[in-house]
This record gives structure tokens, sequence and C-alpha cells, in this order.
């Protein structure tokens, strides 16, 4: 199966037209999403010029890259272009193992584009590399005389004029030039052993299957198949086969040691492909975690992939992480699992960490908090009286810790009333001769934490009452008259306000009323205080009454509460204004950590002690809903729905999913949560994200949506698209043959043949079977169908089941058809007519046929046993020998031997062995053995010169060497020759012959001694010769 290269254009350039002096751009883009290395790009004029040199005023090359979209975006510009610019160009991009080209033209409009300037400006020939290839000439022959074409000139000039063309037309790349004209000359040169070779190369993805296919002009000619150079032995993963003048090389289960060069090789002629193999993308399989670690604590983050072995990348905010020199990051890779660990972890950590392969990515977010704090013991809140002592006291886990005391935000310094202390773990703030000002929040700021220890210092001042007595009287009396209203008017004063106000009773007697305070307190002090008043009637002739005086009620606020975390010291305020009512919601809480809460009292006074914590509780959130809701399928009364998972599940557990539908009208979703005609699918929940909905009216418009479901209730809901009509929607029948049924399935005798055929096609198709063209016997095979599969199924296979099956599917008048080849195998029968041929020496001449019944495959080998007529044992003389004559030797002289044969083929032994009819015995007399006579091999060859001379250039007086090497048997004379003149008896020069390697050296050369100098070499088989040029410079220029 051929495969073509991968194509990594995402936009090609185009070809364009463009008038003289006007720009042009050329623009062409790759994603890079998959490639793990930045792909590289060249641009070409013609076939061979690169035009990364001619980058200047007239070409521009730029390169550009999205990170949003990872798209590389490569742009050629051409500036005030020419006539000479027009031309065939080429752009080229590889990444790795990939690679990709395309080919694009450019017309130049208002100008002749064959004409070059000749005149050596500095605009001559800008893009125009094709004059590189063409004759210099003067002005007047241009017009006259044709261009003459180099590429024949070269092709018809012999080895050695290359240089002289080169330097005579002018041409730069003559290396390149000579691999390009080398590849011409072997594509014109036709095969007379390949009819057909292979690519050049091909792809194929790891795991699968890779079939190479070549033809041959001679049907028995026998090929190898080389790897890398070597020769490929048949196995398991390797199958050769043979089939016409066709050859296979079948590679099962593709994997990156395959990626190489194969060769097949035919006696003296090969063709050669290259085999790419492209790994599946790598995805990640168990993703990263969010982590929260201290100061100087190890970090590890682990995920695990697809793939054994495979190259992940790991990036922080989007930059590439490296083992740098401090080692800072470590990358640590065991099978599937890859970890990125950080020594030391410092506040410069944090961040969003990134592990990205070709097939996907994984992000977690890192951390990094300062070492905790323990506080053994908090500070509390305090209530003194005036001219008393307040301290505030704690303790922490750190001796060495210091700490900041603030009032109100402000830092407390100390004097001559206030002292700070620090003795061990404990801190201490005394201030003493409390006064009013210095009621207050006091708080605690351990140095290089980022949490801090708060109280309260509440000022208390005795509860008064003060009475306003209209007579000014010293006895504090209150005259009125009888039968008018009184109303007293008292007010109390204390910090903070007294927490209860007694009712005053009143006495009216005959002459007064007698009225009296009971006694009010203030605070938890426990001070109270009472005022006696008298309060005088006058006139007053009524008997005596009870009257009730109420004064001011104590306001009650509401409550104040708090939270922690489980593990933690620190409570935080939830509400710093009085919350009246007994229930609260607490937001802002991080999901799946355990919390305790506890709640103050509040009124006028101040705040009561806290109450016992709460139980432990985890804040819980509803899920985020379900994504990628779809139709999988739909009849006249049912209907398939399948949806993934939520992106957010948070720290509960999924406890199902609930679909509901309802007809055409409630599909808004902001409406249908609170409408009942919603209806559900089915009663409780799934765990599915699939499911069939059954019983539904045809030809109905209905909406339906999915919500997931956890602890904290059902998620908001996803919805179809648009409404749905329940009918069934006719679909073409289609055949899915599975891959290891494209080809011969072969199975053994009363093996079971169970074939499972894929195929789709609404409303069900009519299905049939056949073999060779006739119905199939149903007391040998059974068929059952489904909606989605056929099913071929035979108990005990037999000899006749083989053949041709073909099913048909049939919708109306639409069909398809799929054929199967079955070929059941058996062992094979005996071999026949084995017979003695020949008896001479230790030796022993076999011959038998083939047998008549191979068991339905081919026969792979013979088994030759043989066995001593004295103790009948068998003893294999060859395992699996295959043709049909051989020769047993090493047998025992004096001993009488028999011989039998059995058959093998991919089943087993035949089950009866063909014995011999004779037996063959070896004589025990002498013989006189004659050793074979040898033609004398003929070693002589002709002198070659295994490494020519190299023209070289010398500077005068300097002395000078050249060499080569030559070989030939019997060893050749050798004989130097200046200008073809003989120089062997020149004193000027002396010659050297050591193991093959000739060397002249030339004493100090002068100008006289340049030329053309040729070494010849001589012997009876032939003769071979070398030259090179000398060149001799002057000393001094």
């Amino acid at each position: 199966m051929k495969t073509d290269l991968t194509g990594l254009f995402t936009e090609k350039p185009q070809s364009g037209e463009v008038t003289v002096g006007e720009n042009i751009n050329f623009v062409a883009k790759v994603n890079a999403a998959s490639l793990l290395k930045k792909p590289t790009i060249k641009w070409f004029k013609g076939k061979w010029m690169d035009l990364a040199s001619k980058s200047g005023k007239n070409l521009q090359l730029k390169e550009l890259y999205d990170r949003n979209s990872k798209v590389y975006t490569f742009e050629m510009q051409i500036i005030a272009a020419k006539p000479s610019f027009a031309g065939a160009y080429r752009c080229e991009v590889s990444s790795r193992d990939k690679f990709d080209s395309c080919n694009f033209d450019l017309t130049v409009h208002g100008g002749c584009p064959h004409t070059h300037s000749m005149d050596g400006s500095e605009e001559a020939g800008e893009l125009d590399f094709s004059a590189l290839l063409k004759k210099s000439a003067s002005k007047s022959q241009v017009k006259n005389e044709p261009d003459e074409d180099v590429w024949e000139i070269l092709q018809k000039a012999p080895a050695s004029e290359y240089e002289k063309i080169a330097f005579q037309y002018g041409i730069t790349d003559l290396r390149g030039m000579l691999k390009r004209l080398k590849k011409m000359k072997k594509e014109e040169k036709k095969s007379e052993v390949f009819l057909k070779k292979l690519d050049p190369a091909y792809q194929v993805e790891k795991g699968h299957k890779m079939k190479l296919c070549i033809e041959v002009a001679n049907e028995d000619v026998d090929v190898k198949w080389l790897k890398n150079g070597q020769e490929i032995q048949s196995t398991g993963r390797y199958i050769f086969e043979s089939v016409g003048n066709k050859r296979y090389l079948t590679i099962n289960h593709c994997s990156l040691s395959d990626d190489a060069t194969y060769t097949c090789v035919v006696g003296d002629e090969k063709c050669t492909t290259e085999l790419f193999v492209k790994e599946p993308p790598v995805t990640i399989t168990s993703h990263l975690e969010d982590q929260m670690v201290m100061k100087g604590e190890r970090v590890e983050l682990e995920c695990e992939v697809s793939e054994e072995g495979a190259t992940v990348k790991w990036e922080k905010d989007g930059v590439e992480l490296t083992r740098d020199e401090s080692f800072k990051y470590r990358f640590k890779k065991d099978g599937r699992k890859h970890v990125l660990i950080i020594n030391e972890a410092t506040k410069e950590d944090c961040g969003h960490y990134t592990v990205k392969t070709n097939g996907g990515e994984s992000m977690s977010e890192l951390m990094v908090s300062e070492k905790e704090l323990e506080v053994y013991q908090n500070i509390a809140d305090l209530t003194v009286k005036a001219k008393d002592e307040a301290v505030f006291k704690c303790e922490v886990s750190d001796e060495t810790v210091k700490g900041i005391w603030y009032k109100n935000g402000v830092e407390v310094k100390a004097d001559a009333r206030t002292n700070i202390t620090h003795i061990g773990r404990i801190h201490k703030l005394t201030i003493d001769d409390v006064k009013p000002e210095d009621q207050g929040d006091y708080t605690f700021v351990p140095e290089g934490y980022a949490f801090n220890l708060s109280a309260k210092l509440n000022f208390l001042d005795p509860p008064k009452i003060h009475l306003d007595c209209m007579g000014h009287t010293s006895d504090s009396t209150i005259m009125v008259v009888a039968g008018n209203k009184l109303r007293l008017d008292v007010p109390i004063t204390g910090d903070p306000a007294p927490t209860h106000i007694a009712s005053i009773p009143i006495l009216v007697g005959q002459n007064q009323i007698l009225c009296e305070c009971w006694p009010l307190t203030s605070g938890c002090l426990g001070e109270t205080t009472s005022v006696p008043t008298t309060v005088q009637m006058i006139r007053c002739h009524q008997p005596p009454v009870m009257y009730t005086v109420t004064m001011f009620d104590v306001f009650f606020p509401g409550y104040v509460l708090e939270r922690k975390k489980k593990k933690s010291y620190r409570w935080m305020r939830l509400n710093f204004d009085p919350y009246t009512d007994t229930t609260y919601e607490a937001k802002r809480m991080i999901e799946g950590v355990e919390y305790e809460m506890r709640v103050y009292a509040v009124n006028a006074i101040g705040m009561s002690c806290h109450s016992a914590a709460s139980q432990p509780f985890i804040p819980v959130a509803p899920t985020s809903e379900p994504v990628g809701l779809c139709v999988d399928d739909i009849s006249d009364t049912t209907i398939s729905l399948k949806w993934r998972t939520p992106e957010h599940l948070g720290s509960s557990e999924l406890d199902g999913y609930g679909v509901e539908y309802c007809k055409e009208g409630c599909d808004n979703i902001s409406e249908s949560i609170a409408s009942d005609e919603w209806v559900p699918a089915f009663e409780g929940l799934t765990e599915r994200t699939s499911v069939i909905i059954r019983d539904l009216p045809t030809g109905e418009k209905m909406q339906f949506r999915v919500r997931a479901y956890n602890m904290a209730g059902p998620s908001a809901p996803t919805s179809l698209a648009q409404a749905v009509t329940i009918r069934e929607i006719m679909q073409k029948p289609k055949i899915w043959i599975p891959r290891n049924l494209r080809q011969t399935l072969i199975k053994k005798v009363e093996e079971t043949i169970n074939l499972v055929i894929p195929f789709q096609g609404k409303p069900r198709p009519v299905i049939t079977w056949s073999k060779d063209g006739e119905h199939l016997n149903p007391k040998q095979v059974s068929v059952r169908n489904s909606d989605t599969d056929t099913i071929l199924f035979i108990r005990k296979s037999e000899r006749k089941d083989s053949g041709k099956y073909e099913v048909k599917l049939q919708i109306e008048n639409v069909e398809d058809t799929a054929s199967i080849s079955i070929q059941i195998v058996d062992l094979p029968g005996s071999p026949e007519k084995l017979k003695i041929m020949d008896v001479w020496g230790f030796n022993v001449a076999l011959e038998w046929k083939p047998p008549k019944d191979n068991g339905n495959c081919e026969i792979t080998g013979y088994m030759v046993q043989k066995a001593d007529k004295k103790t009948m044992e068998w003893y294999t003389v060859y395992e699996l020998y295959r043709r049909t004559n051989c020769v047993v030797a090493d047998l025992i002289m004096g001993n009488e031997y028999i011989f039998r044969i059995y058959a093998v083929n991919m089943v087993g032994l035949s089950l009866e062995p063909c014995f011999s009819a004779d037996s063959a015995y070896i004589q025990k007399t002498g013989f006189e053995y004659k050793p074979p006579t040898y033609k004398e091999h003929d070693f002589s060859e002709a002198p070659k010169f295994t490494h020519p001379l190299v023209s070289r250039s010398v500077i005068a007086g300097y002395n000078a060497t050249l060499s080569c090497s030559v070989r030939g048997i019997p060893k050749p004379k050798v004989t130097w020759y200046k200008n073809k003149m003989d120089i062997s008896n020149e004193a000027k020069y002396r010659m050297f012959s050591k193991q093959g390697v000739l060397t002249l050296e030339i004493r100090k050369p002068c100008s006289f001694d340049g030329g053309v100098y040729m070494c010849k070499a001589v012997n009876a088989s032939g003769e071979d010769a070398v030259e090179c040029k000398l060149e001799i410079r002057r000393k001094y220029p």
C-alpha cells in the first residue's frame, strides 16, 4: 500500500503576474501544532538555485509566528520586478522526517524576459540564475547566435573536461550541477530486470502493515530484500511473496525500527526506497494536578502519556523549560510516566505549568506559600475598667520570629504606659493605667508571614442613673398634682451600656408616691447602682393604686460569623456588620476543602463568647453542563443521544445524568428550567453518556436536554442546537469489511469460523449471503443479522467450506456488495514412490514424488528420516527440505538403512510417511579416493589507479609533491611524464613508490616547471594513466 508523504502546507503560494517595476508577494503557511521541531523552509528559482543567498534590494524573505493558532507564515517579496525574474519557482518545507513542496510560476509583463544585461552593472542578472548556465559572448554575438545549453555540453564531455567547461561558461556551483547530471544519467538508464521499481518513498503509521511491491521481467528470478544494507530474513514480521512476476515484501506491525532504507536486489541491479514510519499522536492519559506547597519543599508534577518513550515539552507560563546549570528543573521519564521535579520551591516558581505532546496538552497551577507558622496561643479580647492594666499575649511556634503590634492599623510604639516584650515564643503588649482613648482593635503581625492575630480592647465605665428632679429638692422629691399624668425620664450612663433596665414600681399613697429603681448591671463586671426617689402627690384623695413605669430596653443588633479551614488556626470573619437572621449563606470558599464555622451574638454592650465550632463540612458546587450533546441515531419512534462528561466535575463524585424532552416551543433554556412541559426520559439517573429514548411520537419536533447531577444538585442544562423531527432518515447501505478479512482468511479443518461484518444503512437492509454464486447450506452455515452487523458462523469448518463468500445489502433499489475469500487447510497426504537412486561410499541418493493431496495449501517442505535395520530407531536427517530429491551422507559402513519421508505444510506433518521399498547397504570394501582437480586461478589484474592525481597551484621555490595510488598484478611499471615527456632520468625530480602509493617530488620548482604531469602504469595485463595540471605562482606578487 503506497502512502504519500505528509503534507505540511495549510496555504500554498499561488502563481502570480506582475508588471515590470511593481512588487509581488508569495505567502506560504504551515501549521506547527503537531510538530515537535520548528519547520525549515527554502525558496528556489528553477530546479536548483537557492534564493536565500540572493536576499537584497530586489528580494526579501520574511517569517512570522502566531502563538495562538501555532501557524508559521513565510513570505517571499519581490521588489521592482524585472523581465528576467519570470520563471518557475519552488517552495520546500521540512520538519524532521516530514517534507512537503509546492511549485508556482511568476509572469512579468511589459518587457522581454530573455534579454539579460551583460554590461557588468550592479543590477545585471538579479534573479536571472539561468544566465550562469549560458556562454559569455559579446553584445554583437548575443543578438545573432543562439544560447548554448550547458547541460548538453556536460553530458557529452568527458569528466576531465568538466572544470574547463565550468571556467569557460562561468559556472560557480559545479558540484551541484554534477550531482544533478549524475541523477539525470541514472534516470535515463532503463532497467532490463525491473518492469516496475519501488517508489522513492513510502509512509506508514506505527503498528500498521506495509507492503512493498516490484515487478520483474523474469518470473523465475530470485530476489533479495535488504534493510539498511543488511539482508532481511523471513520471520513473522517480514513475509516474502512471489505472485507471477510480482515480488512482495510485507512488514507487519511496523515500529520505529522499521524506519529505514529498503533495497530489492535482482542479480547486479537493485532499486531502493525510503520507508518513513509515522508515530500516532501521543495523547495524555493522566493529566497534571494543581499543587500547593510550602517554600523550600520538593515539587513533582506528574503525567502519563499513551506511548512509552514519547517526547514531551514542559512549559511554565508559555516559556519552555530546560535543564539549566543550577539543575533547578529535572525531567524524569519512567515508561509512560513523565515527571517534572523542582528540588526546592520558591515564590518565583508560582505559575501555570504545561506539558505538551504532539497529540494534546495538560496544565496545572503551582502555588508556593511561605512556611506555615503555628499559633499555640491566640490573643483574646479584653474588657477593662479605668486605670486597670490590659495585657495582650500570644505564643507562636518559632522563637526567632519577630512581630509588630498595631492599634486600629497604626503601629504601637513603646512609651511610659505601653510595654512590648518578646521572650522565647511569647509576645506581650502591656498597657498600664488604661484610659478611654486606649479602646480599639489591636493586631499582632509576625514578620515574613501573610497572616495576623487580632483582638479588641473594650473600656468599661460604671453605670450611673441621673434623675432630673423638677423640684430641685435635696431629697429628690418630685411634686405632682393628683390625677395628672406622671412621666419619669431617667437618663443612665455607663460604658458599655447597661445590659438590663428594670421596671420601676410606683406606690401612690395619700400624700406621696414612693419610686425606687431596681439594681442596674453594666457589662459582665457585676457593678450595680440604685437611686431612691420619692414622688409627693398634692391633694390626693383617691385610694392607693399601683403604677408601672417602663424604661428603655437594651438594643440587640444580631450575629457575627467566622470560618476557618479545618487544619488552620486562623478564623476569618465573614461579616463586619451584625447579621440579624439565624440563617446565613457563606460564599467564596474553595471547593473540596474542609471548613468549620462558629457564631458570636452581638448587642449594644459587645460580643458574646463564640459558639462551639460546627461539624467539618466540604463545600460542593454543581458540575458544569455536559458538553457535545448530539444525535447519534434516530428512527420513527426512538432517538439515540450521546454527550461527553462536563469539563469541570468539582470535588464531589458525579451521581449521573438526567435527560428530559419536550415538544418544540420550550427550547429556550433560560425559560425551560422552570417549565413544567419538560418530561423526564426515564426514572432516576443514568451513569452512561449515551441513552436511547423510546416511544416518541412519529413526525413530532422535539427538543432534548441533559443535566449532570452531584451532591450539590443539577448542573445547568445543555440542549440540542435545534429541535429534532422524530422520523427515520434514509441511509445508503455500506459494508465495512474488517482489515483482516480483506485478504484470504485461512482456517484449519474443524476450526470455528465467526465473521462479523459491520455495515450501515437505514431502514434495516435486506441481507443476502452466497458462496461461489450459490445459496448457503443452512445445515452447515449459520447467519445472524442485527441492525449494525451480520455474522457468518460455521461451528466446524470442512475443506468444502473453502471458497468466495459474497454478502449483499439492499434497501429498496440501492445495494452494496462485498466478498470474502476463505481457505480451509488440512494436513497433507504422504509423499509417493520413495526410491533409492544410488549408493556410493557413505552416501545414499533418494528421490520421491509430492503427495496428491497438499491439504489445500502449499507444501512447505519434507522431513527425511533414516533408521538402521538393526535397531529400527528413526533419526531426522532433514527437518524441512524443499526439494523432492536429496543425498543422505555420513552413514556408517557395514550397516543397512531404510528411509521414510513426511510431507509438511502450514498445518503440520502428514499423518502417514512414505517408506522406501528397498534398503541401502553401506559396503565395507575400501575404495580409492580421487581428489578433484581445480583449475588454477588467474590472479593477474591490469593496472588501475584507485586515487587520481589532483591539479595543484604551488609557490615557486618551495618543494612540491604529486601523489596518486595504483593497483595491479603483477606489480606495474610506473613512468612519470611532463607535457608528455619522460622525466624519469631528470635530477630535479624524485619518484617514490610505497605499497601502491606513488609520489613525485619536484625540488624547488620555477615557472618553467608548470604544465601537465602524467603518471603511467604498465604490466602484462594492460596499462592505465592519470594526469593533472601544476600551476607555479611567483613567490612575490
